[in-house]
């Protein structure tokens, strides 16, 4: 049997996929992506566009691939997962639970010949659902994924009604993961969840610091990033594993989503403005050139120009080296829908304008510090444009070199130029 697997969206759903893959392989599967007897759409429900190329991905597999078995899974399908059963052709959809059952709803499914719809909707109440990863193809960096669900309930997401809440994975079980992939040569490690910092929430003895402290210090790992990580979460033992730790990537991405009081306030974020300047200033005491990254909303409800000015005026007094920027996408069944002075797309656009100029500018003036320095680089593949292999730097700079493929995966020190 033959399958292929894609995955739409977050490094969550990538981590998921390798797990799958694993399933798979040690199934007697192979993996193909040309002639496929099962294709596996991991999908993305982030925003509208999201849904939709996540159907437009299912009908096309289904063409491409019509005696496949289509089976789709993700935050996509728990929320629209009886529309896309009848109207794109998949034959299995199961939502974000039963993905470690996949194999036995295949048999089943190749048995009775008979479509699956298999969605659980108590999504509040789910446990971990646990996977492993052995090894991952072609990279020197492995995504772990640590944490799923989310608490937080923002107005304008609906992440928390198809993950359910924060449920922990096993610590021992992430160590043992990560120790594996160390003895196997990978450099770099991404920790990932669906609200990845929020890891340990529900345990008694454990924190995300106390997990970040104890992957620091397995033996041979060279390099550890954070796929992400609220002003909010970051504790003074994670200022501490800052400041000693240097395998600890020198770069941090926070969601800001606004700059303004009263929008944060409208989008039920847990910190505010202040909060998070002092935070900012508290890391860069102990990594005064840390890059640190961040996502931005802009057009929420209600959003004055007043209002956007101070968002734009924060980011660039705090100084973010990258920026990634979001036109508000109204979502059915959150409170941010249903509320008053939705903004024009004319608007929004004008404003993802104006931040991603803004972005360009912040990512020049943070590049241009380092110029001439020679930075340590993890080189991970060649470039097709310019030929060249590339990598990144701790603090999260792309550079390349023209060394040769024997250079893949080592660790070499390039100048930034």
């Amino acid at each position: 049997m033959r399958f292929k697997l894609i995955s739409l969206g977050c490094k969550v759903n990538f981590y998921e996929n390798n797990a799958l893959r694993e399933m798979f392989l040690l199934n007697n599967y192979v993996e193909d992506n040309n002639n496929p007897d099962v294709v596996v759409i991991n999908t993305c429900s982030v925003t509208k566009v999201a849904d939709q190329k996540s159907r437009q991905i299912i009908r096309r597999e289904k063409r491409k691939n019509p005696d496949s078995v289509v089976v789709v899974m993700g935050c996509s399908s728990q929320n629209h997962g009886e529309e896309i059963f009848s109207s794109t052709g998949a034959d299995i959809v199961i939502g974000t639970s039963y993905r470690n059952k996949l194999l036995d709803l295949i048999n089943e499914f190749k048995i009775n010949n008979e479509k699956i719809l298999k969605i659980n909707k108590d999504v509040r109440h789910l446990e971990y659902e646990s996977f492993n990863v052995f090894t991952m193809p072609k990279s020197t960096r492995a995504y772990i994924k640590v944490e799923d669900g989310c608490n937080n309930f923002c107005t304008y997401c609906t992440i928390p009604y198809t993950r359910g809440e924060v449920r922990s994975r096993n610590k021992d079980e992430i160590i043992a993961e990560i120790t594996h992939l160390v003895s196997l040569g990978f450099k770099e490690f991404v920790l990932c969840g669906i609200h990845t910092a929020h890891y340990g929430l529900d345990l008694k003895d454990t924190t995300f610091s106390d997990l970040v402290e104890a992957i620091l210090n397995i033996e041979g790992l060279y390099r550890l990033r954070i796929s992400s990580i609220e002003e909010s979460e970051i504790d003074d033992k994670f200022i501490t594993l800052l400041a000693n730790y240097p395998k600890l990537a020198n770069h941090l991405h926070m969601p800001l989503q606004s700059g303004s009081k009263t929008v944060l306030k409208r989008m039920g974020r847990k910190y505010n403005v202040d909060d998070f300047i002092k935070k900012v200033e508290k890391i860069r005491s102990v990594r005064p050139d840390i890059s640190i990254t961040t996502d931005v909303i802009v057009g929420f409800p209600g959003e004055s120009e007043e209002e956007f000015k101070e968002t734009y005026d924060f980011i660039n007094k705090i100084k973010f080296s990258e920026l990634h920027v979001f036109p508000f996408s109204a979502r059915e069944g959150t409170k941010a829908y249903l509320m008053d002075n939705q903004i024009s797309p004319d608007v929004k656009s004008m404003r993802v304008d104006a931040l991603l100029d803004l972005s360009k500018k912040l990512e020049k003036e943070y590049y241009n510090r380092f110029l001439g320095q020679e930075l340590e680089v993890i080189l991970e593949e060649r470039n097709k444009k310019t030929n060249l292999l590339s990598g990144f730097t701790s603090n999260y700079l792309k550079l390349s070199s023209d060394l040769s493929d024997d250079y893949i995966g080592k660790i070499v020190k390039l100048k930034v130029s």
